[in-house]
């Protein structure tokens, strides 16, 4: 059977991070100069310079920056980035002519931001999950590496903090600040909202008792585990120490089995970034 081009789930995740991504730009960073890098963040200093819209700046930097990714980088952009980043721009655009928006939504800068960079945050990463990026200056992030021995992650960040200067000139300290604050604090946002997607919970457990474990792990769950015989350090005696994965949410249902099953099993819990192979994410 032929693999989709794209599953419903990475579908919904483009559209909705993309969603988040525009609205958090319009409603939020535009309005208060907010400048967290990428293409985003050029579109408010331009717009501010010259006559043309922010939206506007934003459609012609995106269409500029993925004919030069397609000519330089070839498939690497990938039709999913091209989605996202149409998308991106034509629904800023759209809200530009349909809700017009001239000053901040309240009076609390420091309360705008902390939202913006959450739902800006949310949405990257639901994008990034999906496999794609909303490309404007990840673009410039990928040439560099092509050109130079700088990693994307690096290249990414010099550019971001290069158009991130740019509103001590436009704007004022204030507003400065707000953004560079706003750069390292999306960051960590990214990075926990995507472990979030990923994260499992690993299990290690210790039983007199493996049979009915076993079961419910591969009948109830439908997942596999791996069983080791091992011995007691202290009392000698024969056990069978299960290793198993699940996601989180299934977590709590393992643990209250084992608990009501074995009450004297040990249980080792810890939280995996990820898990590749069958049943989970294959590469």
């Amino acid at each position: 059977m032929k693999k989709p081009l794209i599953t419903a789930k990475d579908a919904i995740l483009l559209v909705v991070g993309t969603l988040l991504v525009s609205g958090s730009f319009y409603f939020l960073m535009m309005p208060n100069g907010f400048v967290l890098g990428g293409v985003g963040g050029l579109g408010i200093i331009l717009g501010e310079l010259t006559k043309l819209t922010t939206g506007t700046w934003l459609t012609v930097l995106n269409v500029l920056l993925l004919l030069v990714g397609f000519a330089v980088l070839g498939k690497s952009v990938g039709l999913r980035t091209v989605f996202c980043s149409l998308l991106y721009s034509g629904v800023v655009d759209i809200l530009e002519k349909t809700v017009p928006v001239s000053k901040p939504l309240t009076d609390q800068p420091f309360l705008e931001l902390c939202c913006s960079i959450l739902l800006m945050g949310i949405g990257q990463a639901m994008i990034f999950h999906a496999d794609a990026s909303s490309g404007g200056t990840d673009i410039l992030a990928l040439i560099l590496r092509k050109y130079s021995s700088i990693n994307v992650g690096r290249a990414l960040l010099y550019v971001d903090i290069v158009i991130c200067m740019g509103t001590f000139l436009v704007y004022d300290i204030k507003v400065g600040l707000f953004s560079v604050l706003g750069i390292v604090s999306l960051t960590f946002i990214i990075d926990n909202a995507l472990e979030s997607f990923t994260s499992c919970k690993y299990f290690v457990i210790i039983t007199d008792r493996p049979q009915p474990i076993i079961d419910f792990i591969l009948k109830d769950m439908d997942h596999s585990a791996t069983l080791v015989k091992a011995e007691g350090g202290y009392s000698k005696a024969e056990k069978t120490m299960l290793h198993t994965v699940c996601r989180r949410r299934e977590a709590i249902r393992l643990q209250k089995f084992v608990r009501s099953t074995d009450p004297n099993a040990f249980t080792i819990i810890t939280t995996s970034s990820e898990i590749i192979g069958s049943g989970f994410r294959e590469d």
